[in-house]
């Protein structure tokens, strides 16, 4: 072959490889070009349908995937760090443990353990003497929904006659939604009165999202969970105190007097006496002692905190208390260790009178 052929060979090799690499590149600066502009699309997509979203929600997207009409709730991330929020979950957990105990049930995340069914259902039959007919394990998605279907059907049954509003349903809390649990259970908590006291005033917000025409409409608005103690017991039967304090005010020093008297039978044997009966067991020191005379031991100090120096070491030391008068057969009070150290009257002489009427014939 001459050198001429060989050149035009060549020649027409590289024009056909520079026509090949000019399309290659064309495709794909196109494919580029139409993923751009999808990207663009979609990001236009999104900011039309999430239009004025709170900001620091935390809100993703794929969080408002929303029929149409449809709409969903969800915890405002600011909420979760309320401290009050958390006293009340703290509360509501430690009572369910306490009442599921037998069943060797520790709950430590109300959406994670309570989603599903088990838990509400276990904690419903323990509470209303009733079994539910409901399979004891549910694997499945449609099984959970199934059994929560059965719980909730009951619970609503039982407390709709009592003029309650119902903030959940089986949608909500099988998708963790932690407001609609935290509502049933504090329903439940108030409609069996169980032995615990419920922080007031706690309130949360929360991100309502609906959808309506196409496009995402949000708003944030407060929920409230709790209210006061006094209106939370109006629900049911109000105690002797309430009537007491509300009514008969005047009586009100007698009873002092009577459970002043009582404390300081037995606390003067260890020469320590009461005249202020809010402040001077807000520390939990003297009713720990005061348990200790009262059912004939002593406390070991390294048990609660002689000179308690915190609100937490207080709490601890009423706590404790709490812990030793069901050790004595007591139903656990009422109050809670909080509202005793807080120098509330009211939870102060709940616990007091308590021990009056089953130790005032003690020497």
């Amino acid at each position: 072959m001459s050198a001429n052929t060989r050149a035009t060979t060549q020649s027409a090799k590289m024009k056909k490889d520079e026509s090949f690499l000019g399309k290659l590149g064309g495709t794909l600066a196109r494919r580029k070009k139409s993923k751009e502009v999808s990207d663009l699309h979609e990001e236009g997509k999104n900011a039309i349908n999430a239009p004025m979203l709170p900001t620091g929600t935390g809100i993703h997207p794929e969080d408002t995937l929303l029929e149409e009409n449809a709409e969903r709730i969800m915890l405002d991330p600011t909420s979760r760090e309320n401290l009050k929020f958390k006293d009340l979950l703290k509360v509501l957990i430690d009572w369910i443990n306490s009442e599921l105990e037998e069943d060797r049930i520790i709950v430590k995340d109300l959406e994670e353990d309570c989603y599903d069914g088990q838990v509400l259902q276990k904690l419903f039959e323990k509470l209303s003497g009733r079994k539910l007919n409901v399979a004891e394990v549910t694997q499945s998605e449609i099984g959970q929904k199934q059994k929560l279907q059965t719980v909730l059907e009951a619970v609503n049954e039982l407390l709709r006659p009592h003029g309650w509003t119902i903030e959940w349903s089986v949608d909500s809390i099988h998708s963790k939604n932690l407001v609609a649990i935290v509502y049933l259970l504090v329903a439940l908590a108030m409609h069996f009165q169980a032995p615990i006291r419920l922080p007031e005033h706690v309130s949360v917000k929360v991100v309502v999202v609906k959808k309506r025409e196409g496009i995402l409409q949000t708003a944030l608005v407060t929920k409230e969970l709790t209210s006061t103690t006094e209106m939370m017991m109006g629900r049911f039967e109000r105690d002797a105190f309430d009537t007491l304090l509300d009514h008969a005010p005047d009586k009100l020093n007698v009873v002092k007097m009577s459970l002043i008297t009582f404390v300081n039978k037995h606390l003067n044997k260890l020469n320590l006496e009461v005249t202020e009966l809010e402040s001077q067991f807000a520390d939990g020191v003297y009713l720990i002692l005061l348990m200790g005379l009262l059912e004939d031991y002593f406390v070991p100090l390294y048990n609660f905190f002689l000179t308690p120096e915190n609100f937490e070491q207080k709490v601890h030391n009423v706590a404790f208390a709490f812990e030793l008068m069901q050790d004595g057969g007591l139903k656990k009070p009422k109050a809670r260790p909080e509202d005793v150290v807080s120098l509330n009257l009211k939870s102060t002489l709940r616990v007091l009178y308590n021990l009056f009427t089953n130790y005032k014939n003690s020497e």
